[in-house]
């Protein structure tokens, strides 16, 4: 659980407008630094499992927001990944497919 002034410093950063706090970048900011202070209690408690289930249903969390922040806005993905120093992971090609597919159904309709 993150202190709130901690919270409050990581919403002003992470905001896309003033008074904003519960946006897809700031959520997947929390989560950020949920998971890494959960990951440094871990490498110092190891048998520590409910705290390790924890962490992963953070990690499967800002997986989810990640993926919807990718299929909303690629370049507001793009910038929060680089601000949050996190791994980018390929969402692109699935939505490409879904749509060549369309296109390739309305051709043959037509």
């Amino acid at each position: 659980m993150l202190d709130k002034k901690i919270k409050q410093r990581i919403i002003v950063k992470f905001a896309t407008k003033p008074g904003d706090t519960g946006s897809t970048q700031v959520q997947v900011a929390i989560l950020t630094e949920e998971i890494n202070r959960l990951t440094d209690h871990l490498k110092e408690h190891k048998k520590d499992n409910s705290s390790r289930r924890g962490l992963l249903k953070k990690i499967s969390e800002r997986r989810r927001l990640l993926r919807y922040l990718a299929a909303e806005d690629m370049a507001a993905y793009e910038d929060l990944v680089k601000r949050l120093r996190l791994k980018k992971r390929d969402f692109g090609p699935k939505y490409v497919l879904e749509d060549a597919d369309s296109e390739i159904a309305e051709e043959a309709v037509a």
